[in-house]
């Protein structure tokens, strides 16, 4: 199935505008990160994490939802709760996550006793008869800012690595320089939706980091499509340019490139849309992952190569290489 047929998008030509928009954005992003930091959940910072079961002795009475927990949290004092289901939705059972500021909190005691109070005013009827301490609150601990400092440190080192592996697969492939430019584009996107998570004041939470590991390797697939190409019309159009040969390349895949990312982007927006306050920065992040993801591998990894192998000018040499290669 092909959208577009005989396409000649000057993508090559147009490089300058799209680097420009390129830094544009990445210099936003590094405003973000530099004036309102990183909003890191609990899960790599400090807090409580509390285990609460709702479910009433009376049989008649409603369970509770989780928009009705959240908003209770919220409007005592909580807005940033991370609140999830744990096991089956009619056990009632519910894994609360609250930050704390080590200064002010570092035993927690505080925010325990006030967990046992709004549940107690709050959800009377789902309390009665049960020993609040425990029946209601199963389990209740603090996460220590040693602990969220060695997850987050693990998780930027596991992106690393996934990159480093990714630059040595692609070198042996194809290129070195096709390995490094891939990786800067691949750097590209993921400091862009790190910047948009930093102006928006949105957490980042083990589901972010998920999705931006999942970004990285949508993105890397696009783009090695798109090496591939060129790589084969490299060994038909010898003569021709490098240049002209990427932009043949990139209107060639954009076929396929339109409906894997369309078909992706709607099941995601489908996500954000209908999947709930719990699904919803997971499913914003993976939006904008295929959006960026797929300007990156069009518009800025390609490009990048043609125009350091110019400045290098190594184009006849890439060239020879890469028709050894298969």
């Amino acid at each position: 199935m092909r959208l577009f047929k005989n396409t000649n998008i000057p993508f090559v030509g147009m490089r300058k505008i799209t680097y420009t928009i390129s830094i544009i954005l990445i210099l936003a992003s590094l405003v973000g990160l530099v004036v309102r930091g990183l909003n890191w959940s609990i899960d790599f910072s400090s807090g409580v994490a509390a285990k609460v079961v709702l479910k009433a002795v009376d049989s008649a009475v409603e369970p509770v939802s989780i928009d009705e927990l959240r908003n209770v949290l919220k409007v005592n004092g909580y807005p940033e709760a991370e609140i999830q289901h744990v096991g089956d939705v009619s056990a009632g059972t519910f894994m609360i996550k609250i930050k704390s500021r080590a200064t002010e909190d570092a035993i927690s005691n505080h925010t325990r006793i006030q967990i046992m109070q709004i549940i107690s005013e709050n959800f009377p009827q789902h309390v009665a008869g049960r020993d609040i301490n425990r029946d209601v609150i199963e389990e209740i601990y603090e996460v220590g800012p040693k602990a969220g400092g060695e997850l987050r440190t693990n998780s930027l080192l596991a992106v690393g690595i996934a990159l480093v592996l990714m630059i040595i697969y692609i070198w042996f492939r194809f290129e070195l320089i096709f390995g490094v430019m891939a990786i800067v584009a691949l750097a590209h996107d993921v400091l862009i939706i790190i910047g948009v998570f930093a102006l928006t004041g949105k957490e980042i939470t083990i589901q972010i980091i998920a999705a931006l590991l999942t970004i990285v390797g949508y993105s890397i697939n696009d783009t090695i499509v798109i090496f591939d190409r060129i790589r084969e019309e490299l060994k038909i159009r010898r003569k021709e340019p490098l240049e002209q040969v990427i932009n043949l390349s990139l209107n060639e895949t954009l076929s396929r490139t339109v409906i894997t990312s369309g078909t992706t982007f709607i099941t995601t927006l489908s996500l954000y849309l209908f999947g709930g306050q719990v699904l919803n920065d997971f499913a914003m992040a993976m939006c904008l992952g295929v959006i960026i993801g797929t300007y990156s591998s069009i518009c800025i990894a390609s490009n990048l190569v043609g125009d350091v192998t110019k400045a290098t000018h190594k184009e006849k040499q890439t060239a020879q290489h890469l028709n050894k290669r298969r």
